[in-house]
């Protein structure tokens, strides 16, 4: 059964990683599919032919999700293109990490902007095409270290907090419009990022998980396929941790 058949959805972020899994299931589950990416337009353009194997619409756009204007301008290119936007997915993120006392101004404003402030800016601009159906799924991508917190990403932990309360409050305000927002909280992921760092750091963080392994990117799409169809119709404003247990 296809859970998202006729739906179209935007995916922030979606050219590698999470966002990349999130897109792929989507599809898999007849969701039309806009994403957005910073830089590689040979990475783009290469998803959107893996996806369309699917027989759904895709089509990339090169974005910025912090710049207000940016996120504006794409919704309306979306919509003219799809026709509607039923699911957003706020997933583009960084991490500039770094102790605090060594921590610059721009380090600390360009993971605001980037993570939080384009949670803001996409969320705004979709809100209308939402109101106009009368319905719509919001997933916001948040992290275990802003539930918890972690040392040397106070930048980073702030702006996945913030997220969750933006969350909480977009669900307040929009539910009596049938429109719902949630949150995901994922833990350690592994991804092509995570690939590159020493085998026995990786072994160390997946022997604290109580499920003794990193999540994978599919692990956090099929959380996102839940609260993007009718299977979550009841929820909103929630944060669900896929983090295999470490947080309890």
């Amino acid at each position: 059964m296809k859970l998202l058949e006729g739906k179209v959805a935007l995916i922030t972020g979606a050219s590698r990683g999470i966002g990349k899994g999130i897109a792929e299931v989507f599809a898999q589950h007849g969701a039309s599919v806009a994403f957005t990416y910073a830089s590689s337009d040979e990475k783009a353009r290469a998803l959107e032919s893996e996806l369309s194997t699917h027989g759904t619409k895709i089509k990339g756009y090169k974005s910025d999700a912090a710049d207000f204007n940016a996120a504006q301008q794409l919704v309306d290119e979306v919509v003219a293109e799809f026709g509607t936007i039923d699911i957003l997915v706020n997933n583009a993120g960084i991490t500039r990490d770094t102790l605090l006392m060594r921590m610059s101004e721009e380090q600390w404003d360009e993971v605001i902007r980037v993570n939080l402030k384009s949670v803001f800016n996409l969320s705004k601009a979709v809100i209308k095409p939402m109101l106009k159906a009368k319905s719509g799924s919001i997933i916001n991508m948040s992290s275990v270290v802003g539930v918890q917190g972690n040392a040397g990403q106070a930048n980073y932990a702030a702006s996945k907090a913030g997220i969750l309360g933006f969350t909480k409050s977009m669900a307040a305000e929009l539910g009596s419009r049938n429109i719902r927002c949630n949150a995901i909280a994922p833990g350690f992921i592994e991804t092509e990022m995570t690939a590159a760092l020493d085998e026995k750091v990786v072994q160390q963080w997946r022997d604290t998980i109580p499920l003794k392994r990193g999540g994978s990117t599919e692990d956090v799409a099929q959380a996102t396929l839940f609260l993007a169809s009718q299977m979550s119709a009841y929820i909103t404003g929630q944060t669900l941790h896929v983090c295999g247990g470490m947080l309890m």
